[in-house]
C-alpha cells in the first residue's frame, strides 16, 4: 500500500537543532513507511558527511556544497522511486529550499526543541565541543539555525513523542501526495 497509490518515492527532511530529536523521530518512521511497501533510504548528514568531507572543517563554503551534494543524491533516489528521509540539521534555508527544487514530492519537517534542551540532550558532545571552543561553527550556539518559514510539519519534542510525531508525518504525506 502507498500513501497516493502509486510507486514514486518521496522525500522527507527533518531538520533542527542538533539534538533536538531528528533521529529519534527517524527511527520510528522509518519502519512505518517500510511496513507500507517502501524502499526507503535515510540520508544522515554525519554518515554522509563521513565519505564526502572525511575530515570537516564545517566552514560555509564546505557546507554549501554537502549540502547541494546530499540534495542531489535524495533527488537521484527519489528519481528511481525511494523514498529519502533526509536526517540533517541543514542550519541555513537554502540547504533545504535547494532539495525542494530538486524533488516534486517533497515535505520538510521542523524539530523544535529549545536550545537548552538539545544541549542536555546531546550525546555527541556537539555542544560541549562548541564550548569548550573546538568548534566554531555549532549550529544554534555559534552559527545561525535557520528554522523553516512554512513546513509541513512542525514537531515539538517537548510535547510530542516520537509515535506522534510519525503520526503527524504520515498524515502530511496522505494529505500532500493524494
Amino acid at each position: 500500500m502507498t500513501i497516493d497509490g502509486g510507486s514514486k518515492g518521496y522525500a522527507i527532511w527533518l531538520t533542527g537543532l542538533p539534538a533536538s530529536g531528528k533521529s529519534t523521530i527517524v527511527a520510528a518512521l522509518r519502519p512505518q513507511l517500510e511496513g507500507l511497501g517502501y524502499v526507503v533510504e535515510v540520508l544522515e548528514s554525519d554518515a554522509v558527511r563521513r565519505i564526502l568531507t572525511p575530515a570537516p572543517t564545517y566552514s560555509h563554503e564546505e557546507r554549501e556544497l554537502f549540502y547541494r551534494a546530499l540534495a542531489f543524491m535524495g533527488a537521484r533516489l527519489v528519481a528511481h522511486g525511494v523514498t529519502v528521509i533526509f536526517d540533517a540539521t541543514a542550519n541555513r534555508r537554502a540547504y533545504r529550499d535547494f532539495a525542494r527544487t530538486l524533488i516534486p514530492k517533497f515535505i520538510e519537517v521542523a524539530v523544535e526543541c529549545p536550545l537548552e534542551l538539545a544541549m542536555q540532550r546531546d550525546y555527541k558532545g556537539t555542544y560541549r565541543r562548541g564550548q569548550q571552543g573546538e568548534s566554531t561553527t555549532v549550529p544554534g550556539l555559534q552559527d545561525p539555525y535557520e528554522a523553516p518559514l512554512n513546513p509541513e510539519v512542525t514537531i515539538d519534542t517537548t510535547k510530542l513523542s516520537a509515535k506522534e510525531a510519525v503520526g503527524m508525518i504520515m498524515q502530511s504525506l496522505k494529505e500532500s501526495f493524494r
